[in-house]
């Protein structure tokens, strides 16, 4: 059965992750579970927090952290990735507050991870649906994961998106057609600002096929 959350508790989630990175960045401190979070978001999910930074109506990334497997309630892990996201990115300076009013906040709460079982490498092609799936590339020590959003956003077809997979755990691009390596999916509900600070919207849903 799919993983589900309303409107209301994505836009919980959201929330949740701005004031996490205000709080810290204007005490230093870091956000508690607020006493009123929806039993839902007590579950262990993985979880992802994106910020983009607008600019002329074009999205920039300004951080992503999260956590792949479901290892913690996905309140705290929310908090941990939005602290991580605005602080801890090695490809990004730490945010500067004054960047917040530039930044919107995504949370892409991820469906367990799936893996993609074929017995010719080149059949990865034929179970990985872009616009819908996420993905793990995994080699030895050697892993990578890029969100559902990311090839739709890049406008990548199956084969690019496994190349990039491959580029992001460190591999070579052609990594995945190797014996060995290891090709996982997974889905995600994904809300985001509309504007920085502004009204939450639904963009994904995982679907029961």
């Amino acid at each position: 059965m799919t993983f589900q959350l309303t409107d209301e508790e994505g836009s919980f989630l959201v929330h949740l992750a701005r004031e996490a990175i205000i709080l810290h960045l204007r005490s230093g401190e870091k956000m508690k579970p607020p006493l009123g979070t929806p039993p839902a978001l007590k579950t262990r999910c993985g979880v992802f927090v994106t910020l983009n930074k607008v600019k002329g109506g074009e999205k920039e990334l300004r951080g992503c952290i999260g956590y792949p497997e479901p290892t913690a309630p996905l309140v705290e892990a929310t908090i941990d990735s939005a602290l991580n996201a605005a602080f801890s990115d090695p490809r990004f300076p730490p945010l500067r507050e004054k960047e917040l009013a530039e930044v919107v906040v995504e949370v892409s709460v991820l469906t367990p991870l799936q893996p993609v079982r074929v017995k010719d490498p080149r059949e990865h092609l034929n179970h990985i649906k872009v616009g819908v799936d996420g993905l793990v590339v995994e080699r030895g020590w050697n892993r990578g994961l890029l969100l559902p959003q990311v090839p739709v956003e890049w406008g990548w077809d199956v084969e690019e998106f496994l190349a990039h997979g491959c580029l992001k755990a460190g591999l070579p691009p052609d990594a995945w057609l190797l014996s060995g390596t290891k090709i996982y999916k997974f889905q995600a509900i994904i809300f985001e600002e509309e504007e920085p600070g502004g009204k939450v919207r639904r963009r994904t849903q995982p679907s029961d096929g």
